[in-house]
């Protein structure tokens, strides 16, 4: 592993833990050449993925770009980083599984917007913006009415009475 400071070839492992979901190996690491020290972290990966774009270019799957598109629809929202790690880890695994080893950006997106829509509704809509590209209000409006269908059911049910409470005429 090269020394993210100085480029030195030689680093160290002084600790190794597995992460919080046991999905990936923590390493802390120090460089003999200049004592940097810093953290790395090894994950399975099953099979090598290509994103196919909307473009048509293809490029290499990317985990971290994957992380980075989840943590700016989660900026400033009250997710746990745990739940937000069981995430990305679940889409990459869900992928990596499928058979395919080209995925159309598309489905990403898609995979992305249902995980974030059960995580948190205004990430989801954030997420949902910049995918689908909106350029209106009404845009907002059609998603938000999705959001409120779902809702819908569970407001419209009539309030269940207190255990102990008696039922008044």
């Amino acid at each position: 592993m090269r020394c993210p400071y100085c480029g030195g070839s030689d680093t160290q492992v002084k600790d190794s833990r597995p992460s919080e979901d046991g999905a990936a190996i923590r390493r802390r690491r120090v460089c003999p050449d200049c004592a940097g020290r810093f953290t790395t972290f090894e994950r399975v990966q099953l099979r090598e993925l290509v994103v196919l774009k909307r473009s048509g270019k293809r490029v290499p799957f990317d985990r971290d770009k994957l992380q980075r598109s989840i943590d700016v629809a989660l900026r400033k929202r009250p997710v746990e980083p745990e739940r937000i790690e069981r995430l990305v880890s679940g889409i990459t695994r869900q992928l990596e599984s499928g058979g395919e080893a080209e995925i159309a950006s598309e489905a990403i997106g898609e995979l992305v917007m249902e995980g974030l829509k059960g995580l948190d509704d205004v990430a989801y809509v954030r997420f949902a913006s910049v995918y689908k590209n909106f350029r209106e209000a009404k845009d907002f409006e059609a998603l938000l009415g999705t959001l409120g269908e779902a809702a819908a059911p569970a407001e419209s049910a009539p309030p269940r009475p207190r255990r102990g409470a008696r039922a008044r005429p």
